[in-house]
């Protein structure tokens, strides 16, 4: 499966009765149904952890080009129409802010890992916290809830797994209890966030801006608001698009592949 295609739905088991294992690029499993799967008897595997260096990567490239306005600053430098650079053209601080990593697994860690060379406050938000020795190497503080993550930190990037727990995690109270400079960053999955709640909180500036490589759905209406706004970075899902991360995500899923028609254990098998 690639971008989630094709759909594993019944129709498709019942028309594949030798089928033995699905193999899927990325670490989202939020579109496979584990049961009605294991029910045929296939098996499922994923590339979880290729795809975390330049997911991690991706979140810091839209932290900075969002607190520098990186792409307002590109169409104004080649604007047929700017005559100067205006002197109060500003964007905010990375270095020394304040940054909230919600979902510290692998990517969040390696988020985190990165935001220590540009010398960040880290709080996290985890549903464990880490061990001590792994918090001191980054300087990362654990937050019990969630709320005290969010009303301290300049940057919120959210790393978590899609599950009915984190569907729409972040909505419109979460959103308010943010810092009206803080920016909210997504690298995760479009549902993690309450997307008309984010809207409106940028509308009424309760939050100052948000970058995101995931939205629902991908891509968005081209009449949608997120759009049009100024204060958002929006790309199209691209965490893992680097070619060797892709080629290595193929090489994985062949070898899943494999040994699922073999009848042996399946590699990144998810259960």
């Amino acid at each position: 499966m690639w971008y989630h295609k094709p759909a594993i739905n019944e129709e498709l088991l019942q028309s594949l009765p030798n089928l033995k294992v699905v193999a899927s690029s990325g670490v989202g499993i939020d579109h496979l149904d584990l049961k009605l799967l294991s029910s045929y008897g296939v098996k499922v595997s994923n590339t979880p952890f290729v795809v975390s260096t330049d997911t991690a990567d991706m979140g810091m490239a839209l932290m900075l080009a969002s607190s520098r306005r990186l792409v307002e600053g590109y169409e104004m430098a080649v604007s047929p129409d700017t005559e100067y650079f205006s002197a109060d053209w500003l964007g905010v601080e990375v270095t020394g802010a304040t940054l909230g990593i919600v979902g510290m697994g692998t990517i969040g860690y390696k988020v985190a890992e990165r935001a220590k060379a540009f010398e960040m406050k880290i709080l996290y938000y985890n549903r464990n916290q880490r061990k001590k020795e792994e918090e001191s190497a980054v300087g990362a503080v654990y937050c019990k809830k969630i709320d005290d993550l969010l009303q301290q930190s300049d940057f919120v990037l959210l790393a978590v797994n899609l599950t009915p727990q984190t569907h729409k995690l972040i909505g419109k109270s979460e959103l308010e209890l943010m810092k009206p400079t803080a920016t909210l960053i997504n690298i995760s999955r479009g549902l993690v966030v309450d997307q008309d709640a984010l809207v409106e909180a940028l509308q009424n500036k309760v939050i100052r801006a948000a970058a995101l490589d995931v939205t629902y759905p991908e891509p968005l209406p081209r009449d949608h608001p997120l759009l049009k706004m100024k204060n958002v970075i929006i790309t199209p899902h691209i965490g893992s698009a680097t070619k060797k991360t892709r080629w290595t995500m193929m090489e994985e899923m062949v070898e899943s592949i494999e040994a699922g028609l073999a009848g042996l254990p399946v590699p990144r098998e998810v259960v």
